[in-house]
C-alpha cells in the first residue's frame, strides 16, 4: 500500500516535471523570435528595459492557441514560427547593420524617401555576413521548434491557463487604461499598440499601422501649410550673395551646466576656445519644457500673443524658401513617432531631409555624431544659398545614453556640492559628461563650417533646459511646466559668424547680449540676424535690433494663459552689465 502511493507521487512529480518542461520549450520556441534582438539589445546597453519586458510578456500569447489545441501543437507552433521567423530576420538584420532597434521610423524612411535613397538604405542589409546569420538564427529555431510537444490539460486547465495568460497582459491593462485611469479610447488602443510593439510579428504589423497614422497626421499639416500665402514685401538685405545659415537646435541643455556661462567644471572646454568668436547670450530662456512645444513657437510666428500662428502663418522654413534659400534638415531626433509628428512636419517642409536616428525609443543609445556625415554633405551642395537646421538629441535623458565611452570625464565629487549624495552625483556626472560630448559635437559643426571658407552664419539654442538637482530641496531630476525653475528654462545661445560674413555685415552684437528674452520671438531675431524684413515682421521682439523691447519671458501653456508663470532671472552684476555697455567684450 505504501509502495504503491509512493510510486504515483513519484508519478505525479514527473508528469509535473514534465509538463513545465514542454511549457518551457513550447515559451522559450515562441519568444526566441523577439527575444533574440531584445537581448543583444541589453547586451550591448543599445536602449532601456522597456522593449525586453514587453517581448517577454507578449510571448506568452502564443501559448494560447496551442494550449485550446494540443493535438495540433507542433502544426500551430510551424505555422507562428514562420511568420515569427520571417519578421525577426528583419529586425535580426536591422541590429546588426544599424545596432539599434527596428521601429515605424524605418518604415517612415523606407516608403518616404525617394526610390535612390530607400535603395541605399535597404542595401545597407546586405553584408557578407549576413547568410551566416540568417543561416544560424534559422537553425537554432529549428532546434528550439523539434524540442515542441503538446500540452495536456483538462478543458477547465487550458481555460485556467489561458485566462492566466491574457488577464495580466491584455484584460488587466485595458482595465486600468479605461475604467481606472478613465483615458478615451484612443488613448486605451495606443496604449495597447504601444505594449505590443516590441514583440514579433507585431514589430511590423503595429510599426507600419503607426506609420500609417502619423504619416496622415502630417500630411493634414503639410496640405494646410501649402495653403499659406507668403509673406508679403520681403526684403532680403543680402539678396543675390551666397551664404549658408545653419540653426543648429539642442536639446535638454541648461546653460547652468555650461563652462562657457560660468558653471565650474570643464563642460565645454572647445567652445571655451572658440569664445572670442561667439556671440554669447546670457539670458535667454525658452518658452517651454517641452520639444515639440517649443518648436511650435521658436520656428513659427506663434507666441504668447498668437498661439494659433503655428498653422496660420508661414514657418522659418517657408520663410528661408521664399527668400531662395534650399533648406536642409538633419536630425538626430526620432523620425515618425506618435509625439514627433510635428518634428516631421518641419522636417518635410525642407528640400532635403536626414533622419540619423529611428529607434523605438527616445532613451536608446545613440550619438549626435550621427549629423557631422549629412552635415558634410549639405554643405557640399552646390546651391548657391542654404539653410540648414541640424536637431540634436544633446542632453536628453538617459543622460548616459547621450555620449560614448570615452566621454566618461567626470567620474567623481570634484567641483560638485557637498549636499550632493553619491547616487545623485553619478547622474550630475552623467549630466555633465554628456555637455561635454555636446560642447565637441558642437565645435566640430563650428569648425566644419569656418573650414569652408564661405559666407556662413550658425546659430545655436538648446530647446528647454533640464533642472539636475539644481534646484532646493534638490530631489527633481527633469522638467514640470507647473513647477518651473530657472535651470528648465534658461538655455545656452550663441551665434558664430564667418570672416566673408563679417565683410558684408561687421555687425557687433554685443549690446545685445545680456538682454532677457524668450525663444518664443526667436523667428523675428532669425529673420533679423537673415537680414530678412517682411510685412509682420517686429523689430521690438528681435534680441538683436536696436529697436528690441523688453517683455516677461512667461513660461507655459499660451493656450491658458492664467497658468503662466514669469520666469525670474538672477540681476546681473552691475560691472558685468557696465562692461557690455560700453562695449569692452570682444564680439565676433
Amino acid at each position: 500500500m505504501n509502495t504503491t502511493v509512493s510510486l504515483d507521487a513519484i508519478q505525479t512529480e514527473k508528469t509535473g516535471t514534465s509538463s513545465f518542461l514542454r511549457f518551457l520549450n513550447l515559451y522559450l520556441f515562441f519568444f526566441y523570435f523577439s527575444g533574440v534582438t531584445h537581448v543583444l539589445l541589453q547586451l550591448t546597453d543599445a536602449t532601456i528595459f522597456i522593449g525586453f519586458r514587453q517581448a517577454v510578456y507578449m510571448s506568452f500569447l502564443w501559448l494560447v492557441p496551442v494550449l485550446l489545441f494540443p493535438r495540433y501543437t507542433r502544426v500551430i507552433a510551424a505555422v507562428i514560427g514562420v511568420v515569427l521567423w520571417a519578421t525577426s530576420l528583419l529586425s535580426l538584420a536591422y541590429f546588426c547593420v544599424y545596432h539599434q532597434e527596428f521601429s515605424q521610423s524605418v518604415l517612415y524612411i523606407l516608403f518616404e524617401s525617394n526610390p535612390a535613397e530607400s535603395s541605399e538604405y535597404v542595401a545597407q542589409y546586405f553584408k557578407w555576413w549576413m547568410p551566416l546569420v540568417y543561416i544560424a538564427h534559422t537553425l537554432v529555431a529549428w532546434l528550439l521548434w523539434r524540442r515542441v510537444q503538446p500540452l495536456t490539460f483538462s478543458w477547465r486547465g487550458k481555460l485556467v491557463a489561458c485566462l492566466l495568460i491574457l488577464v495580466p497582459v491584455h484584460v488587466l491593462p485595458f482595465v486600468q487604461d479605461r475604467f481606472i485611469n478613465h483615458q478615451d479610447w484612443e488613448r486605451v488602443i495606443d496604449h495597447i499598440q504601444r505594449r505590443m510593439e516590441p514583440a514579433e510579428p507585431w514589430q511590423l504589423v503595429m510599426g507600419y499601422f503607426q506609420y500609417r497614422r502619423q504619416l496622415g497626421n502630417m500630411q493634414a499639416l503639410l496640405e494646410k501649410n501649402s495653403t499659406l500665402p507668403p509673406l508679403a514685401n520681403l526684403q532680403d538685405a543680402y539678396a543675390g550673395k551666397p551664404g549658408t545659415l545653419v540653426l543648429v537646435l539642442g536639446e535638454s541643455s541648461t546653460r547652468l551646466h555650461w563652462g562657457l556661462y560660468g558653471y565650474p567644471r570643464d563642460t565645454t572646454p572647445n567652445l571655451d576656445k572658440m569664445k572670442d568668436q561667439l556671440s554669447i547670450f546670457t539670458r535667454v530662456v525658452s518658452p517651454r519644457a517641452s520639444t515639440i512645444e517649443v518648436m511650435e513657437q521658436a520656428l513659427t510666428f506663434a507666441d504668447r500673443d498668437d498661439p494659433g500662428a503655428v498653422m496660420t502663418k508661414p514657418s522659418i522654413m517657408n520663410l528661408m524658401k521664399q527668400a531662395g534659400y534650399k533648406t536642409f534638415w538633419i536630425t538626430n531626433q526620432q523620425t515618425m513617432t506618435k509625439r514627433n509628428t510635428m518634428l516631421a512636419y518641419f522636417s518635410q517642409l525642407a528640400d532635403v531631409q536626414r533622419y540619423t536616428n529611428n529607434t523605438r525609443y527616445q532613451n536608446s543609445r545613440e550619438y549626435d555624431s550621427n549629423v557631422f556625415k549629412p552635415f558634410e554633405s549639405a554643405l557640399a551642395d552646390p546651391a548657391p544659398r542654404k539653410f540648414i537646421v541640424v536637431h540634436l538629441l544633446g542632453t536628453h535623458m538617459k543622460y548616459e545614453y547621450r555620449y560614448p565611452p570615452e566621454f566618461d570625464y567626470f567620474k567623481d565629487r570634484t567641483g560638485l556640492p557637498e549636499w550632493l549624495d553619491a547616487p545623485k552625483a553619478q547622474v550630475v556626472n552623467t549630466y555633465d559628461n554628456a555637455v561635454r560630448y555636446n560642447d565637441y559635437v558642437l565645435s566640430t559643426l563650428l569648425k566644419t563650417l569656418q573650414a569652408k571658407g564661405e559666407r556662413s552664419m550658425l546659430t545655436f539654442m538648446s530647446d528647454h533646459g533640464e533642472d539636475v538637482y539644481d534646484t532646493p530641496p534638490h530631489e527633481f531630476v527633469g522638467r514640470n511646466e507647473g513647477n518651473p525653475t530657472l535651470p528648465m528654462f534658461a538655455i545656452p545661445m550663441f551665434v558664430w559668424t564667418s570672416d566673408q560674413w563679417k565683410q558684408d555685415n561687421p555687425r557687433d552684437l554685443s549690446f545685445a547680449l545680456n538682454r532677457e528674452y524668450s525663444t518664443a520671438y526667436f523667428e523675428q531675431t532669425w529673420s533679423d540676424l537673415a537680414g530678412l524684413h517682411y510685412t509682420g515682421f517686429d523689430p521690438s521682439k528681435s534680441l538683436v535690433n536696436t529697436a528690441f523691447v523688453h517683455r516677461p519671458t512667461w513660461v507655459g501653456d499660451p493656450t491658458f494663459r492664467a497658468g503662466m508663470r514669469e520666469i525670474q532671472q538672477p540681476a546681473l552684476p552691475t560691472n558685468q552689465l557696465a562692461e557690455h555697455e560700453e562695449g569692452h567684450t570682444i564680439v565676433r
